[in-house]
């Protein structure tokens, strides 16, 4: 009696059939290929990779930018005339597209991982260039809007490096399972990458990756504005919340009114931060200067805050707060100093020259000296930029707020700093601190820089967040040299050896081969070994071959011969071939 056997045994995939039909749209097992990607396949596949890397510098930017998220709408205010937080969709269109872009690249790896054709369907592929163009138009448009913003990514790093370093390795040891069985080629770029990754912190700057007691005294915090992201800028609201959330001095922009009256405003004019078009419309683009103390004190200043919500903190404030907030008229100079002057703190002032057709454009100087000496405060306890005038100013301290040479500093006497924290580095502070120049830096609102400042030593900070940076009461991670020297030299080591095994792993039969010689090897077998990672059809005539090889041998007919059963190949069963 004949015993008849299927020709074809398929198992099911549904794994493969999942990857696939998500990637490709092919959930039937004949639309699936394992011949080798045409290079248009790989075209797009390479244009996935660039995407998510460019997503990725980008996520990274916006995340570290959130130290100056309000400077950002500020710059398109002074571009639109309108107020608008565009930063909610930048987010939100950065998070979608960077996690469709990320779930892609996994499917695509999984491809290769199971030899499949990286054939993306052509809907991801109207969604991977249309999200690659969109990136790149809004890099393009940040560095035209908002382009000295870029230096913070090279800041962050002097925090974040290390943790980068971590994340990096992990990646860059996964990829190994990957390029294990690909040609010299391939091999070369990936040793050379792995190199690379394990030597990058030997170019690492961070200050906090020192001994305890080295550690300098907090830095003081200046309430900037007063506390900008708890009421409305350049108040007295603003002001008074400042110091009960623990800041050592204030910080004010002044400008003079056109008759004399030194007041707080931090724009050119008064459109956003008060009522000007509803009270003044003909004039709601005049210079503030231009208005008397008068008509500037009829403004509200604060209802804009309740309406616009900058910092998304309006729904924290209690009934009463809002009541108080809104009814908040422009402040001046002298209430700003004698508040100054109650809590015992110091004063930082930001004076802007009135314009030169501005009636007190030649005695702007002697306005502002006599408000601080109607307020009643200590001239030493009042710090002023910009650095002019200052053969006129007596007892008053002065600080320049521009980055200049020790030359430079020490021919104009100057021995106060004020420096975005942009144009602060490590170098830079270190060298003015050894040289008794005091530096202080602007914006600092998050934690993260507040941090790296403390383990720079900068005697003083000014934020627009005086109660986040209070609740740090220590620099959020510090490290002595030694402990992270262990780390990053065990974690190169353990990555060597995980590299080691699976090179040695997935490359078994030929180095066996190679060790023993070719006389225990069947060739199709070494063959097969070797390229293992690129299936077509040769892989799949060598598994053929190898098959009846063994049976030739003379392979029992009760034994079993499986070959990767697991994607559906031949395989032998007691007595009977089947594919």
């Amino acid at each position: 009696m004949v015993k008849h056997q299927p020709l074809q045994v398929y198992e099911k995939q549904v794994f493969v059939s999942f990857v696939t039909g998500i990637y490709g749209c092919r959930w039937k097992r004949y639309q699936r290929s394992q011949d080798n990607s045409s290079r248009w396949v790989c075209t797009w596949f390479i244009l996935l990779c660039s995407s998510f890397l460019l997503l990725l510098f980008w996520a990274y930017f916006w995340l570290v930018a959130q130290n100056d998220f309000n400077e950002f709408n500020l710059s398109v205010y002074n571009r639109s005339g309108e107020w608008r937080d565009e930063t909610i969709p930048i987010l939100a269109s950065t998070i979608v597209c960077f996690s469709y872009i990320t779930f892609l690249l996994i499917l695509a790896l999984f491809h290769i991982s199971l030899g499949q054709q990286l054939n993306l369907y052509w809907l991801h592929k109207i969604g991977v260039l249309a999200t690659l163009l969109t990136t790149i138009s809004g890099v393009v448009s940040v560095n035209d809007i908002w382009g000295d913003e870029w230096g913070i990514l090279l800041i962050s790093l002097q925090s974040t490096a290390p943790f980068l370093h971590i994340g990096v390795l992990v990646t860059v040891t996964a990829v190994s399972w990957l390029v294990a069985g690909y040609v010299v080629m391939v091999l070369l770029v990936y040793i050379v990458t792995l190199l690379a990754v394990y030597l990058a912190p030997l170019t690492f700057t961070c200050p906090c990756i020192m001994d305890r007691d080295s550690l300098k005294p907090r830095p003081d915090i200046i309430g900037r504005r007063g506390a900008p992201m708890l009421a409305p800028e350049n108040t007295m609201v603003s002001f008074n919340r400042a110091l009960q959330q623990g800041a050592d001095s204030l910080e004010a922009d002044v400008a003079i009114s056109v008759d004399g009256v030194p007041f707080l405003m931090r724009d050119r004019t008064l459109r956003r931060t008060t009522d000007v078009s509803k009270v003044f419309p003909a004039r709601q683009f005049d210079d503030a200067s231009l208005f008397n103390w008068t008509e500037i004190r009829s403004l509200n200043a604060g209802q804009w805050f309740l309406e616009s919500d900058p910092y998304w903190t309006v729904q924290t404030l209690t009934s009463r707060d809002r009541s108080r907030i809104g009814n908040q008229t422009v402040c001046s100079l002298v209430e700003m100093l004698r508040l100054a002057a109650r809590a015992n703190s110091s004063a930082l002032l930001n004076i802007r020259r009135p314009p030169s057709e501005h009636p007190r454009y030649r005695s702007w100087f002697m306005d502002t000296l006599w408000a601080v000496q109607k307020a009643g405060i200590s001239q030493k306890r009042v710090t002023w930029t910009p650095d002019t005038d200052r053969g006129r100013v007596r007892g008053l301290q002065q600080a320049a707020n521009e980055k200049l040479s020790m030359e430079e500093i020490s021919r104009r006497g100057i021995t106060s700093l004020t420096l975005h924290y942009s144009k602060a580095s490590y170098n830079d502070i270190q060298e003015y601190l050894a040289n008794n120049v005091s530096v202080t830096v602007y914006p600092v609102n998050e934690p993260w820089l507040y941090s790296i400042l403390w383990c720079s030593g900068v005697p003083s900070v000014s934020s627009d967040a005086p109660q986040v940076l209070r609740k740090v009461p220590y620099p959020i991670w510090l490290m002595s040299q030694n402990a992270y020297k262990f780390i990053w030299i065990t974690s190169d080591l353990v990555s060597f050896s995980i590299v080691i095994g699976i090179f040695c792993f997935q490359n078994y039969h030929m180095i066996r081969w190679r060790i023993n010689g070719m006389q225990n090897c069947n060739p199709e077998q070494i063959m097969l070994s070797a390229v293992t990672r690129q299936s077509s059809r040769d892989v799949n005539i060598m598994k053929e071959k190898l098959i009846f090889s063994e049976l030739n041998n003379g392979l029992s007919s009760t034994e079993e011969l499986s070959l990767y059963p697991e994607n559906g190949y031949a395989r032998y069963s007691h007595g009977g071939l089947s594919r």
